[in-house]
């Protein structure tokens, strides 16, 4: 069976003031997948904050289908509707427990190859209070381009200090 291996590419922490996203630019295509990694917590006030993620700055051709769970409500939501670009969960906001972050992995098989690219997300994120959310999903993005660009993207505000976001390129051996 093949072993993979894990190679930082890029890591980057939010500074004072925040950051409305979270850019990896210029990928190298030496690998057979790419993963991200974060641990991020938004400046919005809310209990928590969607985040998204877009491929070479386009925003078109997302599909993808993603079940979501929180601790208040004992049914799951499942939806398709993405196209500008991918839900990957909530994390934490101003009105969660000071200093809780959520975390998210980002799978990304074949990303330089010349087909259409799929991710499988899965995230979770908490206030250390009365509730807390998981998020599932797989999408696929309809673009035959290689991924040499990652965008994660705060819908409503900035990512906190602090927030921490890692690209890591895999490779099959």
């Amino acid at each position: 069976m093949p072993s993979n291996t894990y190679t930082l590419i890029a890591s980057l922490t939010v500074g004072a003031g925040g950051a409305s996203s979270i850019d990896f630019t210029s990928i190298p295509s030496t690998y057979t997948d790419l993963l991200v990694k974060l641990s991020g917590r938004s400046s919005t006030g809310y209990n928590a904050a969607d985040f998204y993620l877009q491929f070479n700055g386009s925003a078109s051709g997302y599909s993808g289908r993603y079940l979501m769970k929180d601790s208040s409500d004992p049914t799951p939501v499942s939806s398709t509707s993405q196209t500008s670009k991918f839900l990957l969960g909530l994390i934490p906001a101003t009105q969660a427990t000071a200093n809780v972050f959520g975390s998210a992995e980002i799978y990304i098989p074949n990303y330089a190859g010349s087909t259409n690219k799929s991710i499988s997300v899965d995230s979770a994120t908490e206030n250390n209070g009365t509730i807390q959310w998981i998020y599932f999903a797989g999408g696929l993005w309809s673009n035959s381009s290689a991924i040499t660009q990652v965008t994660l993207i705060d819908a409503t505000g900035t990512f906190a200090q602090y927030s921490t976001a890692y690209l890591y390129g895999v490779k099959n051996a």
